[in-house]
């Protein structure tokens, strides 16, 4: 029985589009009835068999913003796998000793997969990745296979790219290219280079996909789906982010800085009225006999708030705090001045590395570097620096400035200082502070952010989505 024929027959086209669509839901992508519509009339219009045809139809149908096609992608292998079981290819594996189950032959199957990267055929390429994931899964490189708990293949992507290595096949393909074709130039010789590796990457990620589907089959699509697909990078968390994923959320501070602005200005349209001028709206009433027909609204003269941000830099708070102020620079225009202080032990300003036109890709380097942010050991001490920016810095917080505190409140079992606290939260005219961690942790251990929320609101930042909900609740109207 082929894919398409094993979808309708199980689940019936429509209900297996739902069961996709709930799975992107899952996953964070925001798919709404307008697009299932869309993506139903692509079911119906498409033929099952072209499938690469009908990922690119529903992914036209189904995502209306960037950074979703990774886990679409993810996700379509699994609800619309390429084949079911083992599938059929015209590849045969090499076995060492001839018998059908005997153990694979991995220098023979090395040979041939050179050969493929060579010749860039990508649908032999993943016809020689699924038949190799069966047979390593049943009968393995040494007649034994890798058999799990319940006696069923494991399938390994580790194990069979490791016994594989097509990185290592890179020189020898190159020496056979240049043997085929003679010298070529540098720049000839680089570009095949190239061309090489993206092969090779490509089959490492036929071999994930593959066994992904094979694991799906033998425990579940649910299982698989809750490791194999990648978060959306708005939700993906500030603590336990590494460095690709902090460099791809910043990438999202311009496009995120233009969705709060337009939203900002749709409040502030609707908003544009004030309160209710009781005094003018009876003197109109007059003239109508007492009926206040005419209601009189005083004029509304919002202004723009001075914004002080104070931010712990140290360790892997760097990384949210990065995105923050970034997100604040992006924002600026939206408050009439903005000073940034940044602290570790000590406090000290670093609002000229925030300038408008200021190159911030190796800003918080610039700040470790320059500022003077150490006096002990470098470990974080919130109630030091607290005192070191009202001693310094006091004066910078009015009844005009909104004070924003980013950390996670850990202050290494040192005295959090909350009467300095208290003193330039009462002066501020709003306070707010965004902590990374999960509300759960705070209090826990050396954490005195419960302690700090009681002085004044903390709100729990632990990703750009929930970054963007409170700094749109706290932009100025």
């Amino acid at each position: 029985m082929d894919t398409a024929a094993r979808i309708a027959h199980d689940h019936g086209l429509p209900g297996h589009l739902v069961e996709f669509v709930a799975a992107l839901r899952r996953a964070g992508v925001s798919v709404g009835p307008g697009e299932t519509v869309a993506a139903a009339q692509v079911l119906g219009a498409l033929d099952l068999i072209h499938r690469e045809h009908l990922r690119e139809g529903l992914a036209a149908a189904l995502l209306r913003r960037t950074g979703q096609r990774q886990a679409f992608d993810t996700l379509f292998d699994l609800y619309f796998p390429a084949a079911i079981g083992a599938g059929t290819t015209e590849f045969d594996v090499p076995r060492v000793d001839g018998q059908p189950d005997g153990p694979v032959d991995i220098d023979r199957v090395r040979a041939e997969l050179a050969r493929l990267l060579r010749d860039g055929d990508d649908a032999a390429l993943a016809a020689l990745a699924r038949a190799v994931i069966d047979a390593l899964g049943t009968a393995g490189a040494a007649g034994e296979g890798v058999r799990g708990q319940s006696g069923q293949p494991s399938w390994s992507a580790y194990q069979a790219l490791r016994l594989l290595s097509p990185e290592t096949l890179l020189a020898q393909i190159l020496d056979d290219l240049r043997a085929e074709y003679g010298e070529e130039s540098e720049f000839q010789s680089e570009m095949r280079r190239r061309e090489i590796r993206d092969r090779i990457a490509r089959f490492r990620d036929m071999v994930t996909e593959e066994v992904r589907r094979r694991v799906a089959e033998q425990r579940g699509r649910d299982q698989v789906e809750r490791t194999a697909v990648p978060k959306q990078i708005e939700q993906v968390e500030f603590l336990s982010a590494y460095s690709e994923q902090l460099t791809q959320l910043r990438r999202t501070v311009h496009p995120l800085a233009r969705r709060l602005a337009s939203r900002l200005a749709v409040r502030r349209k609707h908003a544009e009225r004030g309160t209710l001028d009781m005094r003018r709206t009876l003197r109109r009433s007059m003239s109508t006999g007492g009926v206040p027909m005419r209601p009189a609204w005083r004029t509304r003269r919002p202004g723009r708030p001075e914004l002080v941000v104070l931010c712990d830099v140290s360790g892997s708070v760097a990384g949210f705090s990065h995105f923050t102020l970034l997100l604040v620079q992006a924002l600026r225009e939206q408050f009439s001045k903005v000073r940034v202080f940044a602290f570790v032990e000590r406090t000290d300003e670093v609002t000229h590395l925030f300038a408008p036109g200021a190159e911030l890709s190796g800003v918080m380097q610039r700040v470790l570097r320059e500022a003077d942010l150490v006096a002990f050991d470098g470990h974080s001490d919130y109630g030091g620096a607290f005192g070191t920016f009202a001693e310094y810095w006091g004066d910078a917080v009015t009844s005009k400035t909104s004070l924003l505190i980013l950390g996670d409140g850990r202050t290494n079992y040192r005295d959090p200082n909350l009467t300095v606290l208290r003193r330039l939260v009462g002066v501020a005219r709003h306070a707010h502070w965004l902590n990374p961690e999960p509300r759960r942790q705070w209090g826990a251990g050396d954490s005195a952010a419960l302690k700090y929320a009681d002085v004044l609101p903390m709100h729990e930042c632990r990703n750009a989505a929930q970054l963007a909900e409170v700094v749109e609740a706290l932009l100025p109207v």
